[in-house]
C-alpha cells in the first residue's frame, strides 16, 4: 500500500516536472523535490523499490535542471 501512494506521489511530481520543463518554469522544481521527498519517504518504508526509484529520479532530474537554471549554486 505504501509503495502505491509513493507510486501515485511520483507520478504527479513527474507530471509537474514535466510542465516545468519549459522555459520561465523553472522555479517550480522549488516545490516539486519536496513533494518528491515526501514520495520517497513512503517509498522508502514500503517493501518494493518502484517507488522509491520514481521518485529519485524525479528529484535527480529536478536538482540537475535547477543548476542548469542556476537555481542551486
Amino acid at each position: 500500500m505504501l509503495n502505491l501512494i509513493s507510486l501515485l506521489i511520483g507520478a504527479v511530481a513527474l507530471l509537474l516536472g514535466i510542465l516545468a520543463f519549459f522555459p520561465l518554469l523553472g522555479w517550480a522544481y522549488w516545490i516539486i523535490i519536496p513533494i518528491a521527498l515526501v514520495g520517497l519517504g513512503f517509498g522508502v518504508v514500503s517493501r518494493q523499490k518502484s517507488g522509491r526509484n520514481l521518485n529519485l529520479v524525479v528529484i535527480v532530474i529536478g536538482i540537475v535542471r535547477l543548476m542548469l537554471g542556476g537555481g542551486i549554486v
